[in-house]
């Protein structure tokens, strides 16, 4: 005789937790190599600056910076992904770098520019705080869908036989 009650269902905390572990993970992967690239970067500019003039300090770590996260990022946040040209990879990663900047950047301008908002915490806000969160979610959404995306899968049947 078979038993026609079912497993009783997860919770849903439970069942959410499950359908998103993976998108949990690969952000907190995320979030580390962003938080040590972070750390390059100010520690980097901050030795940088009293040698060199502070544009090309800061160009220089926010390079080295960017490239540590995209080596963090390429062989861990998304090491499990299909590997393509390092160049195409290489050259996507900063076109969208420079996205997440534009849009840390615009977050800035219409709060001092648009808005009128002009102290110095003002402008952190909106750079630092606004715009760095657009921008890493822009940054996050793009590496994953675009940059290390996922193989294509064949559809089923296909290649068979």
């Amino acid at each position: 005789m078979t038993n026609l009650r079912s497993a009783p269902r997860p919770s849903l905390p439970a069942r959410l937790f499950e359908r998103f572990a993976g998108l949990v993970r690969e952000a907190g992967k995320f979030g580390t190599i962003g938080a040590i690239s972070f750390v390059v970067d100010t520690v980097g500019f901050n030795l940088l600056i009293g040698h060199i003039n502070s544009l090309v300090a800061g160009a220089v770590s926010m390079t080295v910076a960017a490239t540590v996260a995209f080596i963090g990022n390429r062989f861990w946040t998304w090491r499990d992904r299909a590997r393509t040209d390092l160049r195409r990879e290489y050259a996507l990663y900063f076109l969208f770098n420079l996205g997440g900047l534009l849009i840390a950047l615009t977050c800035l301008w219409v709060s001092h520019y648009g808005l009128g908002l002009t102290s110095r915490l003002a402008d952190n806000l909106s750079k630092n705080g606004i715009g760095l969160v657009l921008g890493t979610a822009f940054r996050f959404w793009s590496y994953r869908q675009i940059v290390f995306r996922k193989a294509a899968v064949a559809p089923v049947g296909e290649n068979a036989g």
